[in-house]
C-alpha cells in the first residue's frame, strides 16, 4: 500500500474502521486511536523504535486487535512547513511502513505536537520530568491524529 493525502484516506478506509496515529521519534514511537467516528482521539501506546520489520509486525497486530483500517503518520516538517531531512525521513519510513503494514497511510503535520504536550504537562498536569517522559509521546501521537480528525471533519462540512 502507498502512502495518499488524508481526503484519499478517508475513501480508502471502510466506514466503522478506526484510525492509528503514529508519531515515529527517534528512540520511541507513539501510538493514538481515534473513535470508529473519527471524532475523537486518544493515547493509545508508545513502543521503541527497531527494525521496520518489527515495527510492522507490531502496527498490524494492533490494527486487527483495535480495528484499525488506516494509518495517520506524523511528518515534521520546519517551523516555516518546509521539507528538511528529518521530515524526508519520515516520509522515507511512512512509505516503507506503509508497504510492510499493507494498510492505506497518510501523512499529517506533527510539528510542535511534542512541545504542545510538553507544555501542557508541565503547566496543566504539574508531571514530573520522569512521569512527562513516560506519556508523552503516546500524548503526542493524539495531539497529532486528533488535528488530522479536525481537518477531515472540517473538510467534510466544507464540501
Amino acid at each position: 500500500m502507498r502512502v495518499i493525502n488524508l481526503t484519499g484516506l478517508r475513501a480508502a478506509v471502510p466506514k466503522g474502521a478506526r484510525l492509528l496515529g503514529i508519531d515515529p521519534g527517534q528512540r520511541t514511537i507513539g501510538l493514538a486511536l481515534s473513535d470508529v467516528e473519527w471524532r475523537l482521539a486518544g493515547p493509545y501506546a508508545a513502543m521503541p523504535r527497531g527494525k521496520l520489520a518489527a515495527v510492522a509486525a507490531e502496527v498490524a497486530a494492533i490494527a486487527r486487535r483495535e480495528g484499525v483500517g488506516g494509518l495517520v503518520i506524523g511528518l515534521p516538517l520546519s517551523l516555516d512547513g518546509s521539507t528538511g531531512p528529518a521530515a524526508q525521513a519520515a516520509r522515507d519510513w511512512a512509505h516503507a511502513l506503509a508497504r510492510a503494514t499493507g494498510m492505506p497511510s497518510a501523512l499529517w503535520d506533527e510539528r510542535l505536537s511534542t512541545a504542545a504536550v510538553e507544555r501542557v504537562l508541565i503547566g496543566e498536569a504539574d508531571l514530573s520530568r520522569r512521569r512527562r517522559a513516560a506519556v508523552v509521546d503516546r500524548a503526542a501521537a493524539a495531539w497529532m491524529l486528533q488535528g488530522a480528525l479536525d481537518r477531515l471533519r472540517n473538510a467534510a462540512t466544507d464540501a
